[in-house]
């Protein structure tokens, strides 16, 4: 092996979280995330967490967070209130949709793609994050959508001396 590759190799391993973190860079705890703005977590889960300056949130199907009950009309009802849920959960976080990374959709039926597509493109606006979309044969509470999301927070702000 060339020299110039056991060197590269020898660097990057010698590069693990443990060696940043011996190296002064902060490590913080993961913090969990919550906002009545969403719907409560009907399990052991959080609505969102946020770990190194990422935010990731658990899936949200269209529940409403008043009722606690999936919203009627349909799927495109379902996809609004779905990204209602996730905006709520970023603002929560300190972030937006412009912030997300990558996007989870579970479907019922892909059949129905165009029209989440058409909401998705609608709520997400000029972001365009890396995307994953898989049918599943269910999802909780009889939802025929659910969305999952990764997003990089925004640099805290400067402080002022």
């Amino acid at each position: 092996m060339p020299r110039s590759c056991t060197t590269l190799i020898l660097v990057a391993m010698a590069i693990t979280p443990a060696t940043i973190q011996a190296q002064g860079t902060p490590s913080t705890a993961p913090r969990v995330v919550f906002t009545d703005g969403a719907p409560k977590q009907i399990g052991p889960y959080s609505q969102g967490v946020i770990s190194n300056g990422m935010l990731f949130t658990a899936g949200q199907i269209g529940r409403d967070p008043a009722t606690g009950k999936l919203v009627e009309g349909g799927l495109v009802a379902e996809t609004h209130r779905v990204f209602d849920n996730l905006e709520a959960v970023l603002k929560a976080a300190g972030a937006r949709m412009t912030d997300v990374v990558k996007a989870t959709v579970f479907m019922t039926d892909l059949a129905d793609f165009e029209k989440m597509n058409a909401v998705y493109v609608q709520r997400l606006g000029d972001a365009r994050p890396a995307r994953s979309t898989v049918q599943v044969a269910k999802l909780p509470g009889g939802a025929s959508i659910e969305i999952e999301m990764v997003a990089q927070l925004p640099a805290p702000a400067a402080k002022k001396p």
